[in-house]
């Protein structure tokens, strides 16, 4: 309803308001609307913005016009038909912001993208039979007659045209005739109610150990308050049903929930795990939804219908009015970083989201991250400990394959002990996978007759051959061209060679070493929808695939009873690049994956191919020690000041013009702050030193674990902006060092 018109002059009457917009902003504009406007804090408006309308937030309470009379403030134009943002999401959002040095109105957007959820739903059309006909018309054709008779004897409950035909068995138009004949009406039609999970359905019976976690979470959520809890249980302890009655419990309580999984769109048995407990599935959130969907969850979240939402990190910023619990997944998993546009790392943002909500959050892993494992072993988070398989599974067996002494044949990636392995498996009727952190055919395409290597032009990163889609392809942006039939630089043919294996042509040794075997391939590019997911997972589970080649995708959770090997063609490759976390997550990389093995009767092996069996990562799986692992691992970064001992933030300067970019780097480093608590490392090119056509270079600042790292970097960037042209970019608590 229209509270103004923008340019009517103010009165004394009117209430001067801040509303935040979505836009590169650092502070609500002030806008003017009359009393009797009822407008709140949390209220959606629409505002005039330049020449145009922007959608808004009204962020605080109003404050009266401003007495300077130079000084006309435009006025709101209306109210958006939406429920109000929560206050403590208001707070997230400035938290965010503050935390991330991103300008408010960024990450705003994120909490309202999209915006065809802040307009009143338009409701659907049913038929029935109108008021005249109830009273029994004459003189009906037969087909007529037919669906008079359906609907009278249905109760006349309004359908959709097409399932008032189905159901009532006449024609299309049989129903439009009848309606344009004054027999049935047009009525609207709600949208159809969210199924509520069923917290009273048989849950499975729990060991001692789940049952005791279990009962802390439950005894947490009941108390209320803030209370983080690692949920740390090695794979296949049954995490997940311990989180499960947490959920039950909250929802008893009236109480929303949000489940947070790294890569939502690939988790499929998680949701079919869902649907067997509660009864039905959850409201998701995730970027593979289309908008219609995306419209009707966001709001229904809004609305308090949707009690339960499963999502990627974004779902952290759905405007939850309840919420009450929040559970991350596999809290130890890199996905969580966001790193572009807003870049935050989900899994520490939902602790600062429950801390704000003063509600518990659970964070479940068999390979916490180190800096979850510091704040356990303090006493800052409950540590409820899953040490054991569920219904008495054993952990699988790992073995070393040492490529130094075991090498497989040339052009060959696989070692005869695990050939062998494999061999003796599949006889046995069991499935078994290959675990190769690589995508595509081969990471490396070049000519024999001149040594021309095969570059993405817009990156400096090698273009990826994959043989299924007959094209090469660049992993950092996307860029693509068709595998050519003669070398582009000397016009050879049949000279150009792959180097190095991908999963595809693993995949193509493994069909080479084994025919009989049903081979499927498992990564981003293969299932990259829930539906491609789901369709392989049935076929896994139900025994129609023999042995399947993948990526990391393997590794998130998949629990596949009659997979008893698995073995890993790399299993040094996560350790190259030299990035501070690299050991860890090598090790939780590839403890997960052997993970997979061997999950229910029959006992499971791995087998990890190393040219460094020797070292702490290798020496850790083969032996069980994860807490020895992590505790060398927290020693070594101790001794560097390095996270979680000390803080970081990258600084990363791009631009089309290099020369430009270098001169701003090295400007920053010459305006950078003289403090003894903060050291300045660089600049330096980056590793990916262009990316989507930009130049980049790369700053790191280091300081202490204390030090307030936000208020040192932001006097010095507003004292040396980046000159038009060139981007610069924070990265606080950064993951990635390309």
């Amino acid at each position: 309803m229209p509270l103004a018109c923008a340019n009517v002059r103010t009165s004394e009457m009117e209430v001067r308001l801040p509303v935040l917009l979505p836009y590169r902003l650092a502070h609500p504009y002030d806008y003017v609307a009359t009393p009797d406007a009822s407008l709140c804090p949390g209220d959606y408006v629409r505002v005039p913005l330049g020449r145009r309308e922007a959608i808004g937030v009204v962020w605080d309470e109003g404050k009266p016009p401003p007495h300077n009379a130079g000084i006309r403030l435009k006025a709101i134009v209306e109210a958006m038909p939406a429920p109000r943002m929560p206050e403590v999401l208001r707070r997230f959002v400035e938290w965010v912001a503050a935390y991330t040095m991103t300008p408010m109105g960024l990450v705003l957007r994120m909490t309202m993208n999209i915006p065809e959820a802040l307009v009143a739903p338009k409701l659907a059309e049913g038929l029935r039979l109108s008021q005249e006909s109830l009273a029994g018309p004459e003189g009906l054709s037969p087909k007529r007659k037919q669906l008079v008779d359906f609907l009278v004897d249905s109760g006349n409950a309004p359908r959709m045209k097409a399932a008032l035909a189905r159901a009532s068995g006449v024609t299309p138009a049989v129903i439009e005739g009848a309606r344009k004949a004054g027999l049935l009406e047009t009525v609207a039609l709600p949208p159809p109610p969210f199924v509520q999970p069923d917290t009273e359905r048989q849950a499975p019976e729990l060991s001692p150990p789940q049952q005791s976690a279990a009962d802390a979470l439950k005894l947490a959520i009941t108390e209320g308050g803030f209370q983080p809890s690692l949920l740390d249980g090695v794979t296949g302890s049954g995490k997940t049903e311990v989180y499960f009655e947490a959920i039950a419990h909250a929802l008893r309580l009236g109480r929303q929930v949000l489940v947070l999984l790294p890569e939502i769109a690939l988790g499929i048995q998680w949701l079919m795990r869902f649907e067997e407990r509660f009864g039905t599935r959850p409201a998701v959130w995730h970027s593979e939804l289309g908008r219609a969907e995306r419209r009707r969850n966001w709001r229904a979240v809004a609305e308090g219908e949707a009690r339960i939402v499963v999502g990627a990190r974004s779902a952290l910023f759905l405007p939850f009015p309840e919420l009450g619990l929040i559970v991350v997944d596999e809290e130890h998993d890199a996905s969580y970083k966001q790193e572009e546009g807003v870049i935050y790392q989900a899994r520490d943002m939902a602790i600062v989201r429950a801390k704000l909500g003063e509600f518990p959050i659970v964070l479940a892993s068999a390979t916490p991250s180190l800096e979850t494992m510091r704040n356990a072993e303090g006493g800052r988070y409950a540590h409820l400990h899953l040490p054991d398989r569920h219904a008495g599974a054993d952990l699988p067996t790992v073995r070393l394959i040492d490529l130094r002494k075991d090498p497989p044949p040339r052009g060959r990636w696989l070692s005869p002990t695990l050939r062998a392995a494999l061999e003796q498996t599949l006889k046995a009727g069991e499935q078994t996978m290959l675990f190769l952190n690589r995508r595509g055919y081969a990471p490396l395409t070049l000519c024999r007759n001149c040594g021309h290597r095969f570059r993405c032009p817009a990156c400096t990163a090698w273009l990826v051959e994959h043989r299924q889609a007959g094209h090469l392809l660049c992993h950092h942006c996307g860029f693509s061209e068709p595998e050519p039939a003669a070398c582009p630089a000397c016009g050879a043919e049949g000279r150009l060679v792959p180097c190095g294996p991908g999963v595809e042509r693993l995949a193509e040794e493994a069909r080479a070493d084994f025919p009989e075997a049903r081979i499927a391939i498992m990564t981003s590019d293969t299932i990259g929808t829930a539906g491609a997911a789901a369709d392989l997972v049935h076929r896994m589970q139900a025994g129609e695939i023999d042995l399947l080649v993948g990526t990391q995708v393997m590794a998130k959770g998949y629990h596949f009873p009659k997979l008893t090997l698995v073995g890993v063609v790399d299993a040094d490759l996560g350790l190259a690049g030299g990035d501070l976390r690299a050991g860890e997550r090598c090790y939780q990389m590839l403890h997960q994956v052997a993970g997979r093995a061997g999950r229910e009767a029959q006992p499971g092996t791995a087998y990890l191919q190393t040219y460094l069996p020797e070292t702490p990562v290798m020496q850790a799986l083969a032996q069980g020690r994860r807490d020895a692992f992590l505790e060398a691992e927290a020693r070594s970064r101790e001794a560097e000041a390095m996270p979680p001992f000390g803080r970081l933030a990258a600084l990363i300067v791009s631009g089309v013009d290099e020369t430009a970019v270098a001169r701003y780097a090295q400007r920053l480093r010459q305006t950078a702050p003289e403090e003894k608590a903060a050291r300045v490392l660089g600049p330096a090119p980056a590793p990916l030193a262009m990316l989507r056509g930009k130049h980049r270079v790369r700053l790191l600042v280091k300081t202490g674990p204390d030090t307030l790292l936000q208020k040192t970097l932001h006097g010095w960037l507003e004292a040396s902006p980046p000159p038009n042209g060139v981007k610069l970019q924070v990265d606080i608590d950064p993951y990635s060092f390309l």
